[in-house]
């Protein structure tokens, strides 16, 4: 007995929500994408023990962003899923690791074809890393400073976003 199809993530269902975070339906992805909705997404900055940054190239197959850096594992809350279920759930899928996550923030995105409420986490591991080659190209450890001074570009304006804030946030402390 073989158990439930996979699901494509073109066919997941994922919420939509308002200007204010509220659920107001929910759709596939795909027509999430196609329709322009805003929807929920998590964030982690993974940190080894030096301070380096892990660096994810994406896959030319993404639906959003093809081929670019990201600063951040993470992705679309499934339907019913919380923001720390999913952040927990990306680990597992994109970088096969798990780890303890600290809440950071939670931000808003929005460009022409993206609009996002994302909550940030960190978590610190130095690896190894199980890529998941359907989303992840390739990885690896560099500076927080240098990803933000534009050294590896395209970069995800969503993530870059994310570390912008919290490099802000650690640098205002020191």
């Amino acid at each position: 007995m073989s158990g439930p199809k996979p699901v494509s993530p073109a066919e997941e269902m994922v919420q939509i929500v308002d200007r204010e975070n509220r659920i107001i339906t929910t759709v596939p992805r795909r027509e999430m994408r196609s329709g322009g909705h805003a929807y929920r997404a998590s964030y982690i900055l993974v940190f080894n023990q030096g301070g380096e940054l892990f660096l994810q190239q994406r896959t030319l197959s993404k639906d959003m962003y093809p081929g670019y850096y990201d600063a951040a594992a993470g992705g679309v809350l499934v339907a019913g899923e919380s923001y720390e279920r999913s952040a927990e759930r990306e680990l597992g899928e994109e970088l096969g690791i798990q780890a303890p996550l600290q809440p950071l923030f939670d931000t808003y995105f929005e460009d022409p074809s993206n609009r996002i409420f994302g909550r940030a986490y960190l978590c610190r591991h130095d690896g190894p890393f199980v890529l998941q080659p359907e989303e992840v190209a390739a990885g690896f450890f560099c500076s927080p400073a240098a990803v933000l001074d534009g050294e590896f570009q395209p970069l995800t304006p969503d993530s870059r976003q994310v570390l912008d804030r919290y490099w802000r946030t650690v640098r205002g402390r020191s």
